[in-house]
């Protein structure tokens, strides 16, 4: 591979053995950079001139370094973290929701973001934390009124996220966002394939297992409102600035519609996969313990409020 040009389908930004941060293109080409690293596999990357996943004038530098640690994407390069809500019909028969006109819209705060296998830490108040895998789309250059066939061009590359939900505190409310919107509630990678590589993002496969079990499988293309729609959709009379990310809808299956509910708990397996090169997220699922002296009235006592 030249070293003084970027091609790449599969790029992660990590700390390596050193302690410092990189940004590359796994060397292998078919591992699942997410699982190797949670079973400590050895892994490589090809190095580039930036510390940012998100930056194309980057070049290769021919230098090889061990991946430690993967990581997300940074909040100062995100900006708002787009959301869909209900855009996959088994997912909005499980609620009960009819299917929507157009697309549902909700934002989570750019606080939310986690690396792919640090712990989603669940917030002591809450008994009901469910997963939901989702495509992550990157936007690559400022995106305002585009149509549909314009969209795809505006993206950079696609990543795998878990839209991570409280959710007592997503319902007892009109919006979704606080209780979308906890720390580490928005995990998002291992990798960033470059949108290139994916063509048509619609023929991607995901899949959530929780602790050996399949919980949700689907392909893209049963999406209500295809990638295409959501990016045109969002830029009408909206600047949508390089490096947000959109979270484009979950499938059927989350843990809060199962009889009886399957939350997420301490100790719990989550692996949440899409393919096409993006990988595994290898979360742990970790209990806040502390306590706190506030009541926001979201937690929960035998069935009731507190």
């Amino acid at each position: 591979m030249p070293t003084n040009k970027r091609v790449w389908a599969r790029f992660v930004s990590f700390v390596s053995d050193d302690g410092k941060i990189y940004a590359g293109e796994p060397v292998d080409a078919e591992i699942d950079v997410g699982l190797a690293v949670k079973e400590g596999k050895v892994v490589k990357a090809r190095v580039l001139s930036s510390s940012s996943a998100l930056d194309e004038g980057a070049k290769f530098t021919g230098q090889e370094r061990p991946v430690k640690q993967i990581l997300a994407v940074t909040a100062e390069q995100v900006g708002s973290i787009r959301c869909i809500g209900v855009n996959y019909n088994d997912h909005g028969a499980e609620l009960g929701y009819a299917v929507p006109p157009v697309p549902i819209v909700f934002i989570k705060p750019n606080s939310a973001l986690n690396d792919p296998s640090a712990p989603i830490i669940i917030p002591n108040f809450v008994a009901d934390a469910d997963f939901e895998v989702e495509l992550c789309v990157v936007i690559g250059k400022e995106a305002r009124n585009v149509t549909d066939d314009e969209a795809l061009d505006y993206i950079l590359g696609y990543s795998t996220s878990n839209d991570v939900a409280a959710r007592r505190a997503q319902t007892i409310t009109t919006q979704f966002c606080h209780g979308k919107g906890f720390d580490t509630f928005a995990p998002v990678g291992p990798t960033l394939v470059h949108a290139k590589a994916i063509p048509n993002p619609q023929i991607l496969e995901m899949r959530t297992t929780l602790n050996g079990e399949e919980m949700q499988h689907t392909t893209l293309d049963t999406m209500i409102f295809p990638v295409a729609r959501i990016v045109s959709h969002l830029s009408q009379a909206t600047t949508i600035p390089a490096g947000t990310i959109i979270m484009t809808g979950t499938p059927g299956g989350i843990g809060h519609s199962r009889t009886p509910p399957q939350y997420l708990k301490e100790g719990d397996d989550l692996r949440l996969w899409i393919s096409g090169g993006l990988g595994t997220l290898t979360n742990p699922i970790v209990k806040d313990k502390s306590s706190s002296r506030f009541d926001n009235g979201l937690a929960e006592r035998n069935g009731k409020a507190l």
